[in-house]
């Protein structure tokens, strides 16, 4: 069976809550938080416990990870996988000349799934990694986090790198397997040693919380920035925080404003939020200054209501924009809906308004949130 190359894993992100960040005027959710995005709903089986361990019970010593080296598989684009983030997921489709793999590709998941198993008895590592993809996002059979885990342990025994990966993904989570986050983060760092892109960036999370391996802050910056310098958004961001607080690194202004606007530039909504607020404060680059609007507007409309009440404020006194009460207003109904943010300020404005104005201020806010809503399903 054909090593995979855009194959890159399950659907899957490491679920590690941190926060660097004190700073009252940054997202509701920073980059540190769960960003695991589920597979679409299917019958489910829940885990009876850890799953049967492959050849050897317990991973392996993970070398050390090298992270220079060049990536196994390029991430599918952070801003494309949502950064709901959160982390990413990688979820690019196998391809390839074998019959499993092409079987995949065209939809017919159960013949792939055959096609693994015959290979996999013949002790295919990747033919493991797929029949655990199968089973991981239900495709064409009932999800099965337990057989999916325990798939990805052999695949990952055997030397799979993406089973590596996706395991360690599984430890940290306890999905399909029992938590177990020292097992995670060796699997994790055996993966991110080949240069594999997310393996580098979850493990720096690791490192960053002293979660399966010891709190090392200037370990986790080195893994993160690999990610970030390879494309990955949400690691872009996460480093450009670091170098805001000096967290594992030298602090750094112009370094933050850079590796934040790339992510801001890739989709980021947290980002966007960020640098706009840098922007409107003066800590930007300046040439992007014109952008500050633009960013915080993009922000807005992915649904931050950090974004939405700002730029509310931002309407309310015409800062780079016309000035509009009513413009006000339905941003400040809007994020209002979305989340408890107190706001006496615009509250009163809201309040002040003339009847008829208050009423197309919520028919817009209305409006905004039911295409939003279309946006979604879309």
């Amino acid at each position: 069976m054909r090593p995979r190359g855009s194959f890159a894993g399950p659907a899957l992100i490491a679920v590690l809550a941190v926060s660097v960040s004190g700073e009252s005027l940054r997202a509701d959710t920073s980059s540190w938080a769960t960003r695991t995005e589920e597979p679409a709903a299917k019958s489910q089986q829940k885990p009876a416990a850890k799953p049967q361990a492959a050849p050897t019970a317990k991973p392996p010593p993970a070398p050390a990870a090298k992270t220079q080296a060049a990536p196994a598989a390029k991430p599918s684009s952070p801003s494309a996988a949502g950064n709901s983030s959160t982390h990413q997921k990688s979820t690019a489709p196998p391809t390839g000349d074998d019959d499993a793999y092409l079987a995949f590709d065209q939809g017919r998941y159960l013949t792939a799934l055959e096609l693994a198993e015959r290979r996999a008895a013949l002790g295919d590592a990747t033919a493991h990694t797929l029949i655990a993809r199968i089973f991981a996002e239900g495709l064409g059979v009932p999800q099965n986090l337990y057989t999916a885990a325990n798939a990805y342990a052999r695949g990952a025994d055997l030397g799979d790198v993406e089973a590596q990966f996706a395991l360690g993904l599984m430890m940290v989570q306890g999905r399909g397997v029992e938590k177990d986050p020292v097992a995670a983060g060796a699997w994790l760092e055996k993966a991110a040693a080949t240069g594999h892109v997310l393996a580098n960036y979850n493990l720096g999370l690791l490192f960053l919380n002293g979660n399966g391996k010891p709190e090392n802050p200037h370990r986790a910056a080195a893994h993160i920035r690999y990610a970030a310098e390879k494309g990955v958004a949400t690691a872009q961001y996460d480093i450009g925080t670091l170098y805001q607080k000096g967290h594992g690194v030298e602090p750094d202004a112009v370094e933050a404003s850079r590796w934040i606007r790339r992510a801001a530039d890739q989709g980021h909504a947290e980002a966007e939020l960020e640098y706009a607020v840098m922007l409107l404060r003066g800590l930007g680059l300046t040439a992007d200054e014109p952008r500050a609007i633009e960013f915080l507007k993009k922000a807005a409309d992915k649904g931050s209501p950090v974004a939405q009440n700002r730029l509310a404020h931002v309407y309310a006194e015409g800062i780079g924009v016309d000035k509009s009460a009513l413009e006000a207003a339905k941003w400040r109904l809007i994020a209002k809906s979305a989340a408890q943010i107190e706001d006496a300020v615009l509250d009163k404005l809201v309040a002040s308004l003339p009847k008829a104005d208050r009423a197309k201020a919520e028919k817009a806010a209305i409006d905004w949130q039911e295409k939003s809503q279309v946006k979604m399903i879309e």
